[in-house]
């Protein structure tokens, strides 16, 4: 067949790749922009405590995320302890449960409280929910010594934002905090 035949629609193929990759190209060239919190004020980097050692990672999660958000970006999930590094603690905590969750909760409470704050002030807060949530929930009762096991059965989750009514709560557990018995949810 002649060079010329279906020369017409491989041109109009190839402008709509280029026009669907266009957008992604942005998105790129875009990121190193919204990752540079050095722009951010010493207030906000204050509010996100950027300056404590040991909320200084999720802290500057968080702020990226408000950053993210501000600039349109629909789904950004925050993750918190993964590293098995707090130096040494984490969520997973099979061994000392006080200390460890004591240090991994101060290190994201603070963080997250100005996530919801920031979004709040700057309007964003209302078009955005915020879904905390664990992987599981810790045994009503001792692993050892001082560490809980995991349990699947009744652990908390909480959102903020997107029109949410605060101050709710919504099912509870058994007496022993073992399983989900008003409301019990599914994933």
């Amino acid at each position: 067949r002649p060079a010329h035949v279906g020369a017409g629609r491989r041109e109009s193929e190839l402008d709509a790749r280029i026009a669907n990759l266009r957008p992604a190209a942005r998105r790129q060239t875009a990121a190193r922009e919204a990752l540079d919190i050095g722009r951010e004020t010493a207030a906000t980097h204050a509010l996100y405590e950027l300056d404590r050692p040991e909320s200084r990672k999720f802290g500057t999660r968080c702020l990226i995320a408000r950053r993210l958000v501000e600039r349109g970006v629909r789904f950004v999930q925050l993750w918190s302890g993964a590293d098995n590094g707090f130096p040494r603690r984490n969520w997973d905590s099979h061994e000392n449960i006080e200390r460890d969750h004591g240090d991994m909760g101060r290190s994201m409470d603070g963080p997250a409280a100005a996530l919801l704050q920031d979004l709040k002030r700057r309007g964003l807060l209302e078009d955005t929910i915020v879904h905390w949530t664990t992987e599981f929930g810790r045994m009503p009762c001792s692993q050892g010594n001082l560490g809980r096991d995991h349990n699947p059965f009744g652990f908390t989750n909480w959102l903020a934002g997107g029109g949410i009514q605060g101050g709710i709560s919504y099912g509870a557990t058994d007496e022993w905090s073992w399983r989900a018995v008003d409301k019990p949810t599914n994933n």
